[in-house]
């Protein structure tokens, strides 16, 4: 009899590598940039944060016998897809945007430092990512690159269904949309990205990413209801105060859930042929769903 994987664990030691190259990568923009500009941009990417879509990237790679190593395409992928992620968090704290002064239990970028600052960081990190992502010569980097693109193009696309739909009245189909891109592209890229770092092709793992980005964007939208904001590190009830669509505010906190844990059910059927270099990922689905942050 196996033991249940320890999620909890391989979250920690994934966080731990991607902190340790992206303070690598923080300390050369210290070399390379304005003090101030570099400062920030180390704060934003050092916060903290579960480094999910990181993880999610290195399972997915290592579900399909590809290096899930420091060395790896993979890892290369998963800290590039880490700072657009990072940069959408600071572009979307802004008072322009969602106006939150808190992330991950800290002042947000435009708090600790001011809201030029914060916009420069972010545009910086856009830049940032696609540099080193494409600092190799493995040929997949530009499957990569596209697809990260892709993802970071949709995501914004998501914000701006977001904003557009404050205090306005959505259908199903128009809040599933929003959701699909604000949250799911990134996490769909996550997934699909360890494929390609791995076999070259995203291996069938698309339908593993689509359902994961709707039970994450779910997960969230019944935290920001149900949560604790000490435990969130962050605001909790903004989108409501927002007058913002969710599936929750729609079909309520029970069928929200249901629809959740459906989704990450679908998920693993499609995972469950790929046997034990799958576990990670498995375990990861399962977490999008019962995480409590």
């Amino acid at each position: 009899m196996t033991s249940p994987f320890d999620i909890e664990d391989y979250l920690r030691r994934v966080s731990g590598r991607v902190d340790g190259h992206l303070r690598r990568i923080a300390a050369d923009q210290k070399r390379q940039r304005p003090a101030r500009l570099a400062e920030a941009i180390e704060y934003a990417l050092l916060g903290g944060g579960k480094r999910l879509r990181p993880a999610l990237v290195l399972a997915s790679c290592e579900a399909l016998g590809g290096d899930p190593g420091d060395d790896g395409l993979a890892l290369r992928f998963a800290l590039a897809l880490e700072m657009i992620h990072t940069y959408s968090l600071v572009h979307d704290d802004l008072p322009a945007m969602d106006d939150d002064d808190l992330r991950r239990g800290r002042p947000t970028v435009h708090k600790a430092y001011d809201e030029a600052t914060a916009v420069l960081v972010g545009d910086g990190l856009q830049s940032l990512a696609f540099r080193h992502l494409l600092g190799t010569g493995d040929p997949r980097a530009a499957a990569l690159a596209a697809l990260l693109a892709d993802g970071a193009l949709r995501m914004v696309q998501g914000q701006a269904l977001d904003i557009g739909a404050e205090g306005r009245k959505l259908t199903e189909d128009e809040v599933l949309e929003l959701m699909a891109a604000k949250t799911g592209a990134l996490i769909s890229a996550a997934v699909v990205g360890g494929a390609i770092a791995a076999t070259g092709s995203p291996r069938g793992l698309e339908p593993v990413g689509r359902k994961l980005g709707l039970a994450f964007q779910i997960a969230d939208d019944l935290l920001d209801l149900t949560g604790d904001a000490a435990a969130l590190g962050k605001r909790v009830g903004k989108d409501q105060a927002a007058g913002k669509a969710t599936l929750p505010s729609l079909v309520g906190v029970d069928e929200a859930r249901r629809r959740a844990g459906a989704a990450c059910d679908e998920a693993l059927a499609v995972l469950a042929p790929l046997g034990a270099p799958a576990e990670a990922l498995r375990a990861l689905a399962r977490f999008v769903v019962t995480r409590k942050r």
